[in-house]
């Protein structure tokens, strides 16, 4: 006997409608409650977190100003400026500055003019800089102190400012600065979807972990905000331009869901806000929301096939008593349908356990895998630089051992002339040992500069000063083995997107490269030209050596592809200078010259340099 679809009162049908209705809200309701507790206490310890570094972040540099406030010779030149007292204090600030590895420290009149900087002797000094304008000088001499983040109007780069008033006799003669580089704090946070931002009073987005979002406006620019900006030059050469900010919910444990982005495409968050050490900024997170709306949908369709069971199972029993005519073979036949249901579903939530596992353990695995090549890209970077410095360290102990004679012999000789009163001679005599210790200096410091372990960061790097550092690195073994050295460089430097150490460790291989290969010739030029085209520039070191051996050219970047003797090289080194111009984006490409000898090739895009005001 065959029975036809269930007959029930219209009004019994629409009770479930209503039911399941609710049902799947109520659902809805409490899977979002339960994805924005999760989080929120996730992101609460999250911000507990970017907090503490950022509050480390500015005060671990908040006592540089009142050191060099204590300085006697700082004292001295804002009392009688002159050039000795100017360049003994910029050597000390240098010294200072470098020891605590802040990115600036220099000392101002009360007019806001730069007396002594520690980056006296670059090209983006800020001596001679009038700098009255910036509201840290000002709050430090009516204050005693001053805080500010701006973006420098010299260097174009931004930097946290502490500011101390100088103080002699219970009078303000000055004011120490400390500009403190806080790019290792936003690299810190960038992890993950989430978006962690650093709001100043005028609602400027000044320190992001997505580089898209920063130093845009997060709330409409009020006027006299954009008056303040524009008068302490706080952004200079930015155009601050307003993110899309779309609130989507009122706040939920003072937490609210916006729909944000810098572009015209915004992505779904949940904002929260942290006090920081400055209390007229904000540190907010913005959580991908996206965790939450997982949520909600697995447990709407998880309610959604519950509640189908629930009425399957009510329409069950409401058929079966229907069909008690029809005898146990129907109640078998339904019985089996049913338990093939749960059984499919059963395999259909097991395999979805499974296969996520196995996801995630295949994510972890790879994740591990990349951090150990980094760590060996980098240790075989550094180890690179350390076989060459081993290589030239006969010539550096050279070029130290000279001075030392020297000032030895000075220094008895001033000794001498002291005791004949021949004041004059001795002050020639310590002008010597001044210039002699310099030279020792420079020596030493391009050394450190080069053997620093760091880790890759693109910036402008100038061409000329890079290939000036080689140069003053293999100085000595040019001058030994006769080499006719010749650099063909455009007028107006080259700048390039490169990391500075690393491609000095680059040139550096190249030019060890060719002077070994030219030991067995005559005629020993070595030629460095540098070319723009478009958008990209060159640099070529071609040498008069024998040139590459043409079975070995097409392998000469493979690891431990050498034409040198056994026991002069691993044949790591163009493996290892390949594998940095590739981090550039780069190319690094070889070939023998028609007339003789070989050329290597590096090509990098420019950096075109903007200059402030």
């Amino acid at each position: 006997m065959l029975l036809g679809p269930p007959r029930l009162p219209l009004w019994a049908w629409a009770a479930m409608l209503c039911a399941a209705i609710v049902a799947v809200g109520v659902a809805w309701a409490v899977a979002q409650r339960i994805g924005i507790e999760r989080l929120h206490d996730t992101g609460t310890h999250k911000l507990d977190l970017y907090a503490a570094s950022l509050d480390s972040a500015l005060g671990k540099y908040e006592y540089l100003p009142a050191v060099a406030a204590l300085r006697d010779e700082v004292v001295a030149l804002l009392r009688n400026p002159g050039p000795k007292l100017e360049h003994a204090v910029n050597v000390y600030l240098s010294e200072v500055n470098a020891d605590a590895h802040s990115a600036v420290l220099y000392v101002l009149d009360r007019r806001g003019h730069t007396l002594a900087s520690s980056n006296w002797n670059e090209e983006a000094s800020f001596v001679g800089m009038d700098l009255g304008y910036r509201p840290y000088v000002r709050d430090a001499l009516d204050h005693g102190a001053g805080r500010f983040y701006g973006i420098g109007t010299t260097s174009g780069k931004p930097g946290f400012y502490h500011s101390q008033a100088i103080r002699d006799q219970g009078e303000v003669i000055g004011v120490a600065v400390v500009k403190v580089s806080l790019d290792h704090v936003e690299n810190a946070w960038s992890d993950g979807s989430d978006v962690a931002l650093v709001v100043d009073a005028s609602g400027v987005v000044f320190l992001a972990s997505d580089p898209d979002w920063k130093f845009k406006t997060y709330e409409p620019l009020l006027p006299a905000a954009a008056a303040a900006i524009e008068s302490s030059r706080q952004y200079a050469g930015v155009q601050l331009t307003p993110l899309r900010i779309a609130v989507q919910s009122p706040p939920i444990d003072g937490a609210r869901i916006v729909a944000a982005g810098p572009d015209e495409s915004p992505s779904r968050y949940l904002e929260l806000v942290h006090a920081t050490p400055e209390p007229t900024w904000r540190l907010m997170l913005l959580m991908d929301y996206a965790p939450v709306g997982a949520l909600i949908r697995n447990t709407v369709a998880f309610t959604t096939i519950a509640l189908a069971f629930v009425i399957l199972l009510f329409l069950f029993v409401y058929q079966r008593r229907r069909a008690i005519q029809v005898g146990l073979a129907a109640q078998e036949a339904l019985q089996q349908a049913y338990d093939e249901l749960e059984r499919k579903v059963a395999e259909r939530t097991a395999d979805l356990v499974a296969t996520n596992a196995q996801l995630n353990r295949e994510i972890a695995e790879r994740e591990r895998a990349e951090l150990v090549l980094r760590e060996a890209q980098d240790a075989l970077i550094h180890a690179g630089k350390m076989a060459v410095l081993g290589q030239m360290s006969a010539g550096i102990t050279h070029e130290l051992n000279q001075p030392l004679a020297a000032l030895r012999t000075l220094s008895d000789n001033a000794r001498v002339l002291l005791t004949t009163n021949r004041i004059d001679d001795v002050r020639k005599n310590l002008t010597l040992i001044s210039q002699l210790t310099e030279r020792m200096g420079k020596i030493t410091g391009q050394l450190k500069a080069f053997a620093r372990k760091s880790a890759l960061q693109l910036c402008r790097v100038s061409v000329r000063r890079a290939l000036g550092n080689v140069q003053a690195l293999l100085e000595r073994r040019l001058r030994d083995e006769q080499i006719v050295f010749t650099q063909d460089v455009p007028a107006d430097d080259v700048t390039v997107w490169a990391d500075a150490n690393r491609l000095e460790q680059v040139l550096v291989n190249l030019v060890v490269n060719a002077l070994d290969s030219m030991k067995i010739v005559s005629l020993r030029h070595l030629d460095i030209v540098v070319r723009e085209r478009g958008d990209r520039a060159s640099i070529t070191v071609r040498d008069t050596g024998p040139g590459i051996a043409k079975e070995v050219l097409p392998r000469l970047f493979e690891p431990f592809v050498t034409t040198k003797e056994p026991g002069a090289g691993l044949g790591l080194g163009l493996a290892i200078s390949s594998g940095i111009i590739g981090e550039f984006s780069g190319s690094l490409v070889a070939a023998n010259r028609p007339e003789g000898g070989a050329e290597f090739t590096i090509e990098l895009a420019l950096a075109r340099e903007t200059h402030d005001a």
